[in-house]
């Protein structure tokens, strides 16, 4: 039987082995390329899709969304929206029946909405957010979730760097592979889980400690 926590700490996570999406990674720059990626994508049942931001370090500047990233479990593509836009293929998809899967998908609908008119929430998605819970687990992100489920700890230290680099580096490549195809793999194994049953959730006691002390040194 599996074991879940219903909240995991930042210091349990900092403890485990990193992970990284272990596939095929294509960087999508050209219209004509992002076809033929929705081609393959539009084969598969499930897919995870996040989204990346170059972020803003001055006061009143803000960017539009510069990457999607859409994974199976072994092949991920990312799409260099700054350079080609959103081609209609690729809104076709993501309003289309292959079914997707996401956190937070409210912010990457409200980015990608900002780049173009896309009616995203009319697509076939599942929110990480809103099926985990079912589990008794209480974390919201997608790092404690993974780490929670597979005792696996995925990297942030990309997140803040420039996503509309003339080139994304290898780190960024994986960072963006692994925050899609992360998606894929908690679904597929809450999927099992809720068929099985075989799984309890537990009160994290490590957490429950950490309150406790804060209380008695407050009070």
């Amino acid at each position: 039987m599996r074991e879940l926590k219903n909240k995991i700490s930042k210091t349990e996570i900092s403890k485990m082995e990193k992970v990284v999406f272990p596939g095929r990674v294509f960087v999508i720059y050209t219209q004509e390329a992002a076809i033929k990626a929705v081609d393959y994508l539009n084969m598969q049942s499930c897919v995870g899709v996040d989204t990346e931001t170059r972020p803003s370090f001055k006061k009143g500047t803000m960017y539009k969304v510069s990457l999607l990233q859409i994974s199976t479990l072994d092949t991920c593509f990312l799409f260099r929206l700054n350079l080609i836009g959103m081609p209609k293929e690729l809104e076709e998809f993501l309003i289309g029946d292959v079914l997707k899967i996401g956190l937070s998908l409210k912010d990457d609908f409200n980015s990608l909405k900002k780049r173009k008119s896309v009616k995203t929430d009319l697509g076939n998605w599942i929110e990480l957010q809103d099926y985990a819970p079912k589990f008794g687990i209480e974390d919201k992100s997608l790092q404690k979730l993974f780490a929670n489920l597979f005792g696996q700890k995925i990297s942030k230290s990309q997140r803040l760097s420039n996503w509309e680099a003339e080139s994304l580096s290898d780190g960024q490549q994986l960072y963006a592979a692994t925050d899609a195809w992360a998606c894929v793999k908690i679904y597929n194994m809450l999927q099992e889980l809720e068929k099985s049953g075989d799984y309890v959730t537990v009160q994290n006691e490590l957490i429950n400690t950490n309150i406790d002390g804060l209380q008695k040194n407050i009070s």
